[in-house]
């Protein structure tokens, strides 16, 4: 059984693009395994929906890397926007 390339350059991207958000937020807080697990999901949405369109800019082999950040940079953005709206877990008062 032969791990395909997706999967491990997903979490590449993912971690990557998690880090820079990190980077740029100054921190995530608690939900940074969440934001995690978004970005890799949506790096690995992101190449297969980049390869079914035949996006091949910036490809490595048949992982499409500019749909992969692209997507994983929305679920990140995702994940931000759920993390605000919902319930705030300080102290009232």
């Amino acid at each position: 059984m032969t791990i395909g390339p997706a999967l491990p350059l997903a979490i590449l991207v993912g971690f990557v693009c998690t880090a820079v958000y990190v980077l740029v937020r100054g921190g995530a807080g608690g939900r940074l395994p969440l934001t995690f697990l978004a970005a890799v999901l949506g790096a690995w949405a992101g190449a297969a929906i980049g390869a079914r369109l035949g996006i091949t800019f910036l490809a490595i082999g048949d992982f499409a890397l500019v749909p992969a950040v692209i997507v994983s940079g929305a679920a990140i953005g995702i994940v931000a926007i759920l993390a605000t709206l919902g319930p705030q877990s300080g102290k009232a008062g």
